[in-house]
């Protein structure tokens, strides 16, 4: 069964509008890759629905460190702005972990820190459908994670679950496995480096992608297996995720497609941090 995450999105968008408040999110991207200025677009498109504002501030050349931190830095200190976002990956010479160092704790909204009171959007969206799949598979405000209150929830669930997640990418596999052990599901990481990662494959009960290759066939699934896709390529100019739908759907018990999954889902939880931000500075 496909997991249709944009009518899930949709939903969430309604419950969350009701909320909104004079909030702003500024975004910062270094580069000019035309995917990732599609990704902004998208959360400047959920932005308006929602009336938050939206600086995003665009460096089309690689600053240095000094001048890149200067301007994370004064974004964050403006009242006006309620959350800092990064777009990630940066370029190697900006690539740390410590350019976070340059956003107070309640505006980093994407849980990079090390205290944070945030759980990355990406993983709240997989915990999201892992919610309506084993849950009542129905619209319904308890859709959204209370990591507190939800964590009996997955343990009951998850308890004999063999889950695998592939990836470890800043993007992807890192965020994701942070927020599975904060909601205490256990899992298998693999990569690159894994030996015979096909055999942890065919004895999952769910697996995570988050590669942006095509790395999964039918032939490598346990029959009623569960694939939540996150990585992401391009295959004659459209987008795909790392496995082909039309060939999985038949042995998945659920999927979720590419594009149109856990995407919409994403961005949803991106603003909905956000105004926890806000309930926070104030």
């Amino acid at each position: 069964m496909e997991i249709n995450g944009k009518s899930i999105a949709d939903y969430l968008l309604g419950l969350i509008k009701k909320k909104a408040k004079k909030l702003r999110l500024v975004t910062f991207l270094v580069g000019n890759s035309p995917d990732q200025t599609g990704f902004l677009r998208t959360k400047s498109q959920t932005a308006r629905k929602l009336g938050v504002g939206f600086r995003f501030i665009h460096f089309k050349e690689t600053p240095s460190f000094e001048s890149f931190a200067h301007a994370i830095k004064e974004a964050a200190a403006d009242p006006k702005n309620t959350g800092i976002i990064i777009r990630q990956p940066l370029p190697s010479q900006l690539s740390t972990d410590s350019i976070y160092d340059y956003i107070p704790v309640n505006k980093e909204i994407e849980g990079h820190k090390r205290k944070t009171p945030f759980l990355p959007p990406i993983g709240l969206a997989i915990l999201t459908v892992f919610k309506y799949i084993y849950g009542k598979k129905k619209l319904t405000p308890d859709l959204f994670v209370d990591i507190n209150k939800d964590r009996k929830f997955f343990k009951r669930v998850f308890r004999n679950k063999k889950v695998v997640l592939i990836g470890r990418g800043i993007t992807g596999g890192k965020p994701i496995g942070k927020t599975l052990t904060e909601a205490k599901i256990n899992y298998i990481g693999l990569n690159s480096k894994t030996p015979d990662p096909a055999s942890y494959c065919r004895d999952a009960d769910i697996i995570i992608t988050a590669v942006g290759q095509k790395i999964l066939t039918r032939e490598s699934l346990k029959p009623g297996a569960v694939l939540i896709n996150v990585g992401l390529r391009r295959e004659n100019g459209y987008f795909k995720g790392d496995y082909d739908d039309k060939e999985i759907k038949t042995v998945a018990s659920f999927y979720t497609p590419t594009p149109g999954g856990i995407g919409p889902i994403d961005v949803i939880y991106l603003y909905k941090n956000l105004f926890d931000a806000a309930k926070l500075q104030k």
